[in-house]
């Protein structure tokens, strides 16, 4: 079933008591980062989907930026994915999604960091051009590398270790829409994760059958539809 996102003309439906108002997009990354960590934690909350294209007079109000993911909390407006998500992990911290170890914290958030670069080469491939373009493809997969290897490097299943934790449910969201590139280019081009890429192939498996993600997961054919409507200036979120 189609989720309906508001548009322009709508009016904010009233907030659920008991429950995280949560400003989101259906096929966002960033938003579906912080949609993972309210899953994890099963924090009752009631979403609101935004038509990024068309945006409700009512939400530039209170958020000119008009951007998602956004939340209400204690009647403050909040914003930002990785700050929503650090904020919720110490807010709820059961069960705890970053490690106690300072250092490896950190050594955490620099995964999450360098993996901007696959972010960038994901929507350049996708985005840029009218069709897929394989010096765009390559550079998309010479990003993976890094990843590949860090993973190989912990000797986790997880980056997170023997379970999801926050770096996986922050890089996670690209993961998922990666596997969009098959149908979308009508299988010209397909990341080759069993050859290149072992380690993530089998973190992809473990992940998609994680409850946070699983309850939220989009299939590759309904993300490429998106992609390829939101590129056509066609309507992209309701479907």
């Amino acid at each position: 079933m189609a989720i309906k996102h508001l548009s322009k003309d709508s009016v904010e439906p009233p907030k659920v008591p008991g429950s995280l108002r949560f400003y989101s997009m259906r096929f966002c990354p960033y938003a579906q980062r912080v949609q993972l960590v309210l899953n994890a934690k099963g924090m009752p909350h009631d979403t609101v989907f935004i038509n990024l294209s068309e945006k409700p007079e009512w939400y530039l109000k209170i958020f000119p930026a008009g951007k998602v993911p956004a939340l209400i909390y204690d009647d403050k407006f909040l914003s930002e994915s990785l700050l929503l998500a650090d904020f919720l992990d110490k807010q709820y911290p059961e069960p705890p999604l970053q490690p106690s170890s300072p250092l490896q914290t950190i050594l955490d958030k620099l995964v999450i960091e360098s993996f901007g670069k696959v972010g960038t080469a994901f929507y350049k491939l996708m985005m840029t051009t009218k069709e897929i373009e394989k010096n765009n493809f390559d550079e998309l997969v010479a990003s993976l590398i890094p990843i590949e290897t860090e993973l190989v490097e912990r000797g986790t299943k997880f980056f997170g270790g023997n379970k999801p934790n926050l770096v996986d449910y922050m890089i996670w969201p690209w993961f998922e829409r990666l596997d969009a590139i098959n149908p979308y280019s009508n299988g010209t081009f397909v990341i080759p994760f069993e050859d290149k890429f072992p380690k993530l192939a089998e973190w992809k498996s473990l992940m998609i059958a994680d409850k946070a993600v699983a309850s939220y997961y989009i299939t590759p054919e309904k993300h490429a539809e998106h992609f390829t409507k939101k590129k056509a200036g066609l309507p992209a979120y309701d479907i």
